[in-house]
């Protein structure tokens, strides 16, 4: 049974860099063909993609955010971690890390982490 989990802070300030962490169990980050992501869900919106990163540790990112998200890894520690730059109150929302089943961005996930809610305010 894969299970991912989120960390990371509650409360950022504008301008600041929001960082957040994803830890898995139950499969390793560097299997073959797996694909992990980055999914967000802003109040009243549905959810928005953010970006993965690979088996290989190849990462690609949404279009609308690419300048200001990157996507890291830990393997010894089975991890990877978000990271968006100069953030807003527009970046509130509930950030999730999933599994994708078949690829980086084809948007279908088999194992969701629980979300965690990021607000921005100062």
């Amino acid at each position: 049974q894969v299970q991912l989990q989120e960390s990371g802070p509650g409360l950022v300030k504008p301008s600041q860099t929001l960082s957040l962490t994803c830890t898995i169990s139950g499969e390793s980050i560097t299997t073959t063909y797996t694909y992990w992501s980055w999914i967000r869900q802003v109040p009243g919106k549905g959810l928005e993609w953010m970006g993965s990163i690979g088996y290989s540790g190849a990462t690609v990112g949404s279009p609308s955010l690419k300048s200001l998200t990157s996507i890291s890894r830990d393997t010894s520690k089975n991890q990877f971690t978000l990271q968006l730059t100069s953030v807003t109150p527009e970046d509130t929302a509930v950030y999730y890390c999933a599994k994708a089943l078949n690829s980086a961005t084809e948007g279908v996930y088999d194992y969701w982490g629980q979300g965690t809610q990021v607000t921005v305010s100062s």
